[in-house]
């Protein structure tokens, strides 16, 4: 029967069940009696909360299951061959040139000890039998393709000098400049802004016009779901709880999780803009960040690649300012500058009124008692060797003198506000999920009860129905507690949930500048109304169902339609062109 369909479908997955091994051959299954069918040039996308099964579904189709992880039954069947029967060998010819697989976290497929060029010369050296020469040409017009701005300056340089969603494009531009018949994209946009997002699926959709590749995407971008997928698979706990095509079961979802997913899309929040105090919380002035790039030879002057260009900002208390932007657009290293984990070359920062400066260690370790971070990924900020109690009770030991029942008390009073259950406080980081992981991040970053908290893409990672228990928790803290979010983020649904005022960054520079109802409602700069137009709104459609729709940009309104909008170089200006909507306009 698989034989005779497989000219429809390229991959066919029946009755595929995992289980969870241990030592005396006890098992657990963890995906259960899993069926699903990828048409030829078709995306299938697969969606789900974390710990749903999705990733390890799509590992299993190209045997990459970790250690005690088995197939207990089922079959996987790709372009007719049975793939349930492939020893590793067999795997080996058909990862890369057939089957592709773009992993979540590029940081964890990219060797950071080679650089850019040779990791992706080393497929097509395997798989093809281009040319040197040929192999060098396909690999600087793939990173071109997906968006790098210096192609050539990126295939001499290592991983870890680009930033995260950079470091995704790269794992792409590698897995697709084999076109492999079956693309396998695990979360292959989650770190990326709006508009790469979209050229980067443009481009997926583009591979499956014109070489008939298949795309399996997993994910948990409902919007990207509707806008680019046929078919969709819904899994919760290891099941499949629906599936059919995308009009189907966005329109018509015949399951309460399924509505519950698309209802979970973050949507506009009524948020109360503090009144301006005599002095702002923080003020920044003219700040810029310098890194010095490597020699080509020892004896050769260092390049110079400046990060962020004179920015200057101010956070009243209470307030939550968005700073938003594409992956290198120096969003984050303004935040790090700003707190004092990076070094900057120019400029001041001031805090209540104090001029702080990161190099005076005691005045840095004052600090951390008013600013606070929660990062991208909990996963790599939480020692893995430490218990929850202790890594939330951390910062107590720097900054007061508090006795061990007191500490605990603290931190089990943060754990509850947190919604963390207190019999989690002697757990390790790895027994806990990605979104609980994220409320200890948070729960270590309140116990120092800051002024100012970075948030620098605290829910990216995350699952809708996650990201959505997080951001009513930040809210709900930010309401009882007081202090000021510096929210770093590329998701705009989100921003548009929690923001006040927003700050669009580009390469570097300040775009726009205005309150989160301006920059939504009546976006002025180009690059803001690109970066807008660029996403997908799922909304109720009023009969039960919901529909998915690039979001609608509205006309500029009269009179600002011809002002001189900066676009690049290095002589711009900040102008207000409204009350208190300031915009980059080219110097005259």
């Amino acid at each position: 029967m698989i034989m005779d369909t497989m000219s429809e479908n390229l991959l066919e997955v029946r009755g595929l069940t995992l289980a969870l091994q241990n030592r005396f051959g006890l098992y657990r299954e963890i995906i259960q009696d899993v069926n699903l069918n990828l048409k030829q040039g078709h995306v299938h996308a697969v969606v789900g909360e974390s710990g749903s099964g999705k990733t390890m579904l799509a590992r299993s189709l190209v045997g990459l299951l970790p250690r005690g992880i088995a197939r207990v039954a089922g079959s996987v069947a790709f372009d007719g061959e049975h793939l349930d029967r492939f020893s590793e060998k067999d795997f080996r010819h058909i990862r890369g040139p057939r089957i592709g697989f773009v992993f979540q976290e590029p940081m964890l497929s990219l060797n950071p000890a080679i650089t850019v060029g040779n990791q992706m010369r080393e497929g097509l050296r395997l798989h093809t039998r281009l040319s040197r020469a040929e192999v060098d040409e396909t690999c600087l017009a793939m990173l071109a393709r997906v968006g790098i701005r210096n192609p050539k300056g990126a295939f001499h340089a290592y991983p870890s000098e680009y930033s995260g969603g950079m470091r995704q494009r790269i794992m792409l531009a590698s897995v697709l400049a084999l076109k492999p018949r079956l693309l396998i994209a695990d979360e292959p946009t989650t770190a990326l802004d709006a508009i790469i997002q979209r050229e980067v699926l443009d481009l997926m959709a583009e591979m499956t016009r014109e070489s008939g590749t298949s795309v399996l995407l997993i994910t948990h971008d409902l919007g990207l779901v509707g806008e680019y997928a046929q078919d969709v698979t819904v899994m919760r706990h290891g099941s499949v709880v629906e599936e059919g095509s995308i009009a189907d079961t966005f329109r018509r979802p015949q399951q309460e999780y399924t509505r519950l997913l698309l209802a979970a899309s973050p949507k506009r929040a009524d948020r109360k803009t503090p009144a301006p105090a005599l002095a702002p919380l923080l003020s920044v002035h003219d700040l810029s960040v310098t890194f010095a790039g490597r020699r080509k030879w020892p004896w050769s002057p260092r390049g110079v690649f400046q990060a962020v260009h004179s920015v200057s900002l101010e956070l009243q208390e209470g307030e939550n300012l968005a700073i938003v932007g594409e992956s290198g657009s120096g969003k984050t290293t303004l935040g790090r500058a700003i707190t004092g984990l990076q070094s900057y070359t120019d400029g001041r920062v001031m805090v209540d009124g104090v001029h702080f400066d990161p190099r005076d260690r005691r005045q840095w370790q004052q600090m951390r008692s008013v600013m606070q971070v929660v990062f991208q990924d909990p996963a790599s900020s939480l020692n893995p060797r430490f218990r929850i109690g202790a890594l939330i009770g951390e910062g107590l030991r720097h900054s007061e003198r508090c006795d061990p029942r007191e500490t605990k008390a603290r931190v089990l009073a943060c754990m509850r506000d947190v919604g963390l259950e207190e019999s989690q406080i002697d757990k390790f980081p790895h027994e806990l999920s990605g979104g609980q992981k994220q409320r200890v991040a948070i729960a270590r970053a309140i116990i120092m009860k800051p002024r100012i908290i970075l948030a620098d893409e605290p829910v990216s990672a995350l699952d809708l129905t996650v990201q959505a228990q997080v951001l009513k928790v930040m809210m709900e803290l930010q309401e009882k507690f007081g202090f000021s979010f510096l929210f770093v983020s590329h998701d705009l649904a989100v921003v548009e949930r929690v923001a006040n005022r927003v700050m669009v960054m580009r390469h570097g520079r300040v775009i726009e500048v205005a309150s989160r109802d301006r920059i939504f409602d009546r976006p002025l700069h180009p690059y803001t109304r690109r970066l807008l137009s660029a996403s997908a709104v799922v909304a109720e459609d009023g009969k039960g169902g919901f529909d998915v729709a690039a979001r609608r940009v509205p006309d500029r309104p009269a009179g600002l339609e011809d002002l001189p909008y900066y676009q690049d170089g290095s002589a711009y200006r900040i102008a207000e062109a409204e009350p208190d909507h300031f915009v980059a306009l080219a110097k005259d």
